[in-house]
């Protein structure tokens, strides 16, 4: 499996419409993706801004290039993303990982 890491910054009076947006174009196009398994996606301000944080996971990197294209460490954007004041991360990291298991900190 791998993960997906993407981050980017967009201005606070933008930020619940930009949510909007990134819920209705791009979680539920990586959701419908075939070799995704799973999203997670976080909104948190600091400051003037809000920083978005998404996470996907694949099952391989056939399946992450259906998605990104011939060069998946660059992040996808979409039509749209810039009437919000996005100032995206070009980059994106991947990590190589055999399971995911939630941590809720210490037992």
């Amino acid at each position: 499996m791998i993960l997906r890491s993407w981050h980017g910054v967009v201005p606070i009076e933008s930020s619940r419409a930009f949510e909007q947006h990134f819920q209705d174009v791009v979680i539920d196009e990586i959701k419908a993706l075939p070799g995704n398994l799973g999203v997670f996606f976080r909104c948190a301000t600091q400051d003037d801004y809000a920083h978005v944080f998404l996470q996907s996971y694949w099952e391989d990197w056939a399946s992450i290039r259906r998605f990104a294209g011939d060069t998946p460490h660059r992040a996808v954007m979409y039509p749209g993303d810039a009437r919000y004041g996005l100032i995206p991360d070009p980059i994106v990291l991947h990590q190589e990982c055999s399971a995911i298991q939630p941590w809720y900190g210490e037992s």
